[in-house]
């Protein structure tokens, strides 16, 4: 502008003042004609000025419409009906910017793989939809679903099979979101949900439950059929949180839990909190478990039902912690099992409970099968077969004398696989037991086709043998199906001399249970080996009060 101003003023005014000294006119003429040109001068800038103000003020306006959006996302409000070349630009800078700016909040606020809300813009909504609930007096529930075998089919198939399995997954649910409803993906297999319109809890488990279903039937990618399932934690606004993050986090509690405990959906509550901080301080000391020697084996002896002498014991893994005293299997085998630690107590009691065979077989005592319980980590390892062959190998053990415990869902999560690695084992000539059998899911097209040679009746069917028409029922027919496979045949947790009377009976080969004795360190039960005579009802006083201990 001041350019400007000068390139067209300056000439003026110095042909202005040339004319002025060429004439010789008087003072008070000059001083009048200066004034006047000043004047015209000023009024012609002014003039100048207010133009170029107006035909810059388009230009203007959109360089400043630009700032507002870098500096504060703002989009610009310009006029678009105007067709001359300003018009056009501001047109066009209006539509470029909102187009830039729907791809920006696409990108920043949905997942690409999905179409879905991604975490940010689902606690946006969730912050929303909380301050509405808050204002009309209601609850909203939070869902957190994460897929169980995501991994295992991506690791199994490839990457893009398990891209195809998430937006099949993403079709489903969506499939069955009610209306209102919000889905969103929060990375890797993990999906949140928020159902805003809901006046007490009552109402959720049934859309847990018809998600779950959703999602467990089969899918069909690339022309295999991949199966899955899921697990989901909820929480409900104004008993679990009052905030988005307070929300998303009980909820991911509630998630954990869930998948803990092998429930399907699982709601959030205050001692779940508490009871995550005591497995997390469990695992830490877990991990220094076998370091500090705090692990031991016992054994739980099985006996025949006709010599009512010891054939076979039962290798139990214990913890004996310094601080928390022993600590329940129950508790420490599902944290060893979910952190991977399972593998390396497992083949810890596998060789320990092989070392203590070969000890008593070199002390002269009766030859006896050792049973040895097989977790499903183990059983997935590919070179199992090797590393127990090694096992037998190095610590001189028969195969003859070993038996693995296998459970009736670790069999048939592949039955393929299962069948393979079972009949290696069994060629080995390791015996294999189908532990708890009538708690799971195993076909009996199946179990003709498992190299199995025990099979284990499960305690639950002990507990009302007497008196529960049902659970005779179905002992009896697992005795027969035994039976007709030629299966010998062990019934656990048999306490009472009822018990032991109708399992003797009904031709249970072999009883394991409280009723003979409680699993018992390696010095007692060699006691007892040695001994091999137990009265009809229970152990002698003199092995009763040794440090007997319980499950």
């Amino acid at each position: 502008m001041l350019v400007a101003f000068l390139g067209t003023h300056v000439p003026l005014l110095t042909l202005f003042a040339f004319f002025i000294a060429a004439n010789s006119l008087s003072f008070e003429s000059t001083v009048k004609i200066l004034i006047i040109a000043l004047i015209a001068t000023l009024v012609g800038t002014a003039l100048t000025l207010l133009a170029l103000d107006t035909l810059l003020a388009p230009v203007v306006q959109t360089s400043l419409a630009l700032r507002n959006y870098l500096n504060q996302s703002a989009l610009p409000k310009l006029p678009t009906h105007f067709t001359d070349e300003v018009g056009t630009l501001m047109a066009d800078t209006v539509h470029t910017i909102r187009n830039l700016d729907d791809a920006i909040q696409y990108i920043v606020h949905y997942d690409n793989l999905t179409g879905l809300p991604n975490q940010l813009l689902f606690q946006k909504q969730l912050q929303q939809a909380i301050a509405q609930a808050e204002r009309d007096n209601r609850s909203l529930a939070v869902m957190v679903l994460r897929l169980n075998n995501f991994e295992n089919v991506r690791n199994a198939l490839g990457s893009s099979v398990g891209e195809l399995l998430l937006r099949n997954v993403v079709q489903r649910l969506s499939d069955a979101m009610p209306k209102h409803s919000v889905l969103a993906f929060l990375g890797s297999d993990v999906f949140g949900v928020m159902q805003p319109e809901i006046t007490a809890s009552h109402n959720v488990p049934g859309l847990a439950q018809d998600l779950l279903d959703t999602i467990a039937k089969p899918f069909s990618l690339n022309g295999s059929e991949v199966s899955t399932s899921a697990s989901i934690g909820i929480a409900i606004s104004s008993f679990d949180g009052v905030t988005d993050e307070q929300l998303l986090q009980n909820a991911n509690t509630a998630l954990k839990q869930a998948e803990r405990q092998g429930h399907h959906y699982q709601f959030y509550s205050l001692e779940m909190n508490t009871l995550l901080q005591e497995r997390l301080a469990l695992e830490n000391e877990l991990g220094y478990a076998l370091i500090r020697n705090e692990l031991t084996v016992h054994y739980q002896p099985r006996f025949d039902t006709r010599t009512q002498r010891i054939v076979a014991v039962e290798a139990l893994l214990r913890w004996q912690n310094p601080v928390r005293g022993l600590v329940s299997p129950a508790t420490f085998i599902p944290i060893a099992e979910a952190n991977g630690l399972i593998l390396e107590m497992g083949e810890w009691v596998l060789k320990t409970a092989c070392q203590q065979s070969q000890i008593w077989r070199s002390a002269g005592l009766p030859p006896i099968r050792m049973a040895v319980n097989l977790s499903a980590r183990q059983f997935e390892q590919p070179d199992l077969v090797e590393r127990i062959a090694q096992i037998l190998a190095q610590t001189g053990v028969e195969a003859s004398c070993l038996e693995l415990e296998v459970t009736e869902g670790l069999m048939m999560k592949n039955v393929t696989h299962s069948i393979a690695s079972l009949q290696q084992l069994h060629d080995l000539g390791i015996s294999i037991a189908l532990d708890d059998f009538g708690t799971g899911y195993s076909s009996l097209n199946y179990l003709s086709r498992f190299p199995i040679d025990t099979l284990k009746i499960d305690q639950s069917f002990m507990r009302n043998i007497v008196t529960n028409p049902d659970d005779v029922v179905i002992t009896k027919a697992i005795i027969a199906l035994a039976t007709s496979l030629q299966l010998n045949i062990t019934a656990e947790g048999v306490e009472t001399k009822e018990q032991f009377e109708f399992v003797e009976a009904h031709g249970c080969d072999e009883v394991q249970g409280y009723y003979f004795s409680r699993p018992v360190t390696a010095d007692v039960l060699t006691q007892l080996l040695e001994s091999n005579y137990f009265p009809e009802s229970h152990l002698s006083a003199a092995v009763q009060t040794r440090n007997l201990i319980p499950d």
